[in-house]
C-alpha cells in the first residue's frame, strides 16, 4: 500500500477545507486535502460573506477574483417582507417593511472601519474558485473522490487510510496534524467529539433555480424578501434571494428559494409537490423555472465541546453549526482556518511549541459559542416578527384582516406600522451586526493581556469600537506607503508578525531586528508618521492606535493585536522578546537566553 507524508492533512473541501489549504500554502507549508465528493457541490448554500471574511481573501490573495465576480454591495443593501412576489389581489404584492443590510444604504460606518466590502457570493460558484485558488498554489495537493476510511494518532503522528472512490485503491497518509472540515460526519465519531446544543429546529428545503422574475421583483438592492402570507409564517411561506451571477439587480438569472417544514412532516421528501407548493407561495401559477437542485437541510445551533483532539482539530461545520440567519456559518468556518493556519505554521518551522496550538480552541470556540447563540436569537425572532405583522398561526381570515389593517390608511394601520417597525428594531441584528462580524475579540490565547478594558459591546451588536488592546483586530486605517495607499490590516501577513511603532521608534527596530535574526521568527517593523515608513496623512491611525509615539504593538499574521506597549522601554529586547515568546508558547527559560542573545546582537 502507497504511503504518502505530509506535514498537514486536510478532511473536507469545503469553504473551510479549501480555505487552509489555501492559507497553508501562502505560508510554505505543505498539505494534502482529500474530499469524498468528485467535485464542488451543486447546491448554493451560504452566500453572504462578510467583511471580516473578505480581509481575511484579502490577505490570501483571492478577494479581488471574488469581487470580480460577486454581487455588488450595493445590490444585497435591502431585506424586504412582503405579501406574495405576484398576485392581483388587494393584498397581493404589499411591502411590509425593509430595512438596511450588510452596509448598504445609510450603513457608512461600516465602509470607515474595514478595507473591504461584505459582498454576495454563493457557495456553489466560491468553492470552485477557492479550489482553483489552492490547485494553483498546490496542483499535486488536493484529492476529490477521495475519502477517509481510518484515523490512528500517536504522540508523534496521525496516520490516516484514504480511499480513492472510483477505483477502490488505498493508500496510507503520515502526517503532522489533521484538520477536520468534514462538517463533523468522519472524523468527529472518531476523535469522540460531541455536538451539542437545539438541534433539528426546523426542516428546510431549498429550490436552486433559472427564471427572469423582473416583471415582479421590484426593488433592484434588495438581496432577500421574506414572505408572509396568511396561512404561514415567514419561513413557511417563502424565502426568495437573487443569486446573480452576471446581472445583480431584478434580473438575476439565478435564486434560491427556502421553505420549511415541520420535522415530522414527511412532505419534506416529496420533491414532486416542490414546484406546485412554491408556485402557490410566490403566487405565480405558470412559472415554469428551470430547476438547478433541491437540498435538504435542518435548521440548528450546536457546537462541539472540543476544538482539538491531540494532533487533530475540528475546524468549520465540524465544530460549530448555525442557524443561517445573520450569515455566520461559512464565515466563521473560514475565519477558523486563517486562525488555525499560521499556527500550524509557527509550530512545523519551530518557530513556536506545540503548546500555541491548544490556543485555536481557546480562542475561536468563545466566539463560534457567541455567534450560535446569535444566531439562534435572530432565528426565533422571526416569530415576534410575524406577530408585529399581524399573522396569527392557524387563523388565516384572522391574518388577512389584520393585513388588511396594517396597510389601512387611518390611525389603526399607522399603529401597526409604527409597531412594526419597534419590532424590526430588534430583528435588525440579524442584517446589522457589524460588531458581531468584525468586532469579536480572543481574551486569551496566543496573546499579552496588558491589564485594560475591551470597549463596552453594543447588546444589539451593531456598533464596533476599533481598539488596538490585544485579542482584538487590528484597527482599519488608511496608510500612504511610496505614493500607494494600503490598509494597516496590509501590514501583516504572509506568517509575519509586525510590529507597528511611531516615528520614535529606533529603540523598538532594533529590538525587534535583534529577535528576528536570533529566532528565525518573520518579524518586521513598520514606522507610522510624517518621516515614517508609512505616512497617516489622513490621521486615522492617530485615532485609533492608543499608544504614545513612542509605543509599539505587535500584530499576529492573522492581523490580531498579540501585544502592546504604552511607550518606550528601558529593556525594549527583554520585554519584546517575552512578549513574542509567551505568544509563541515559548518556555520561559528559552525566553530569557533569547533576550540575552537579542541585547547582544542589539549591542
Amino acid at each position: 500500500m502507497r504511503e504518502r507524508r505530509v506535514p498537514v492533512l486536510i478532511v473536507g473541501g469545503g469553504g473551510c477545507g479549501l480555505s487552509s489549504s489555501i492559507a497553508l500554502s501562502e505560508l510554505g507549508i505543505e498539505s494534502l486535502l482529500v474530499e469524498r465528493h468528485p467535485s464542488p457541490g451543486r447546491l448554493p448554500k451560504a452566500r453572504y460573506l462578510n467583511q471580516r471574511t473578505m480581509e481575511v481573501f484579502r490577505q490570501l490573495g483571492i478577494a479581488d477574483a471574488v469581487y470580480s465576480r460577486s454581487m455588488p454591495l450595493r445590490y444585497i443593501s435591502r431585506i424586504r417582507w412582503c405579501t406574495s412576489l405576484a398576485g392581483d389581489g388587494p393584498l397581493d404584492r404589499r411591502t411590509f417593511y425593509a430595512i438596511d443590510s450588510f452596509g448598504g444604504g445609510p450603513l457608512t460606518a461600516y465602509a470607515a472601519d474595514s478595507p473591504c466590502e461584505s459582498t454576495l457570493y454563493p457557495q456553489v460558484r466560491l468553492e470552485p474558485l477557492l479550489r482553483t485558488e489552492a490547485e494553483v498554489r498546490n496542483p499535486t495537493g488536493l484529492l476529490y473522490n477521495h475519502e477517509l476510511v481510518t484515523l490512528e494518532q500517536d504522540r508523534g503522528v496521525v496516520r490516516a487510510q484514504i480511499r480513492n472512490r472510483a477505483s477502490g485503491d488505498e493508500q496510507t497518509v503520515v502526517a503532522d496534524y489533521v484538520i477536520a472540515a468534514d462538517g463533523g460526519r468522519t472524523i468527529g465519531p472518531i476523535v469522540g467529539s460531541r455536538l451539542t446544543g437545539a438541534a433539528n429546529l426546523a426542516e428546510m428545503v431549498t429550490v436552486y433555480f433559472r427564471a427572469d422574475l423582473s416583471q415582479w421583483w421590484d426593488d433592484d438592492h434588495a438581496m432577500t424578501t421574506w414572505f408572509v402570507n396568511p396561512e404561514g409564517g415567514s419561513w413557511s411561506s417563502g424565502v426568495l434571494g437573487k443569486l446573480g451571477p452576471t446581472k445583480f439587480d431584478r434580473h438575476s438569472e439565478e435564486w434560491m428559494f427556502h421553505f420549511s417544514f415541520r420535522p415530522d412532516d414527511p412532505a419534506r421528501f416529496d420533491e414532486a409537490s416542490l414546484l406546485p407548493r412554491m408556485r402557490e407561495l410566490l403566487k405565480l401559477p405558470d412559472l415554469q423555472p428551470d430547476i438547478i437542485g433541491i437540498g435538504h437541510w435542518t435548521v440548528e445551533g450546536v457546537l462541539a465541546d472540543r476544538y482539538r483532539f491531540g494532533r487533530v482539530f475540528l475546524a468549520g461545520d465540524a465544530a460549530h453549526r448555525h442557524p443561517p440567519t445573520t450569515g455566520l456559518g461559512l464565515n466563521s468556518a473560514v475565519q477558523d482556518a486563517h486562525n488555525l493556519a499560521w499556527k500550524l505554521s509557527a509550530v512545523l518551522k519551530g518557530q513556536a511549541c506545540d503548546g500555541l496550538l491548544d490556543s485555536y480552541e481557546v480562542e475561536r470556540r468563545p466566539v463560534a459559542n457567541r455567534n450560535v447563540k446569535w444566531a439562534l436569537l435572530t432565528f426565533q425572532n422571526h416569530q415576534l416578527t410575524d406577530v408585529g405583522i399581524g399573522l396569527v398561526r392557524g387563523d388565516g381570515e384572522a391574518s388577512r384582516r389584520n393585513f388588511a389593517a396594517f396597510f389601512a390608511d387611518d390611525d389603526e394601520g399607522r399603529t401597526r406600522r409604527a409597531r412594526l417597525h419597534q419590532v424590526i428594531g430588534v430583528q435588525r441584528m440579524e442584517w446589522q451586526a457589524h460588531d458581531l462580524e468584525i468586532g469579536f475579540r480572543y481574551d486569551q490565547g496566543a496573546m499579552v493581556a496588558d491589564g485594560t478594558f475591551p470597549p463596552e459591546r453594543d447588546p444589539m451588536g451593531g456598533r464596533y469600537v476599533p481598539t488596538t488592546r490585544p485579542g482584538h483586530r487590528l484597527p482599519h486605517a488608511w496608510l500612504e506607503r511610496d505614493g500607494k495607499r494600503l490598509s494597516t490590516l496590509d501590514l501583516a501577513g504572509a506568517g509575519e508578525f509586525v510590529l507597528i511603532t511611531g516615528t520614535d521608534g529606533a529603540g523598538w527596530r532594533d529590538a525587534a531586528m535583534a529577535i528576528a535574526a536570533r529566532s528565525g521568527v518573520a518579524l518586521k517593523v513598520v514606522s507610522v508618521g510624517d518621516s515614517g515608513d508609512c505616512v497617516d496623512a489622513e490621521r486615522a491611525w492617530l485615532r485609533l492606535r492608543e499608544v504614545n509615539e513612542d509605543g509599539a504593538i505587535l500584530v499576529r499574521p492573522d492581523n490580531h493585536v498579540g501585544w502592546r506597549s504604552f511607550s518606550a522601554q528601558a529593556d525594549p529586547v527583554a520585554v519584546l522578546d517575552d512578549a513574542l515568546g509567551k505568544i509563541l508558547s515559548r518556555p520561559a527559560a528559552d525566553r530569557s537566553a533569547a533576550a540575552r542573545a537579542g541585547r547582544l546582537a542589539a549591542a
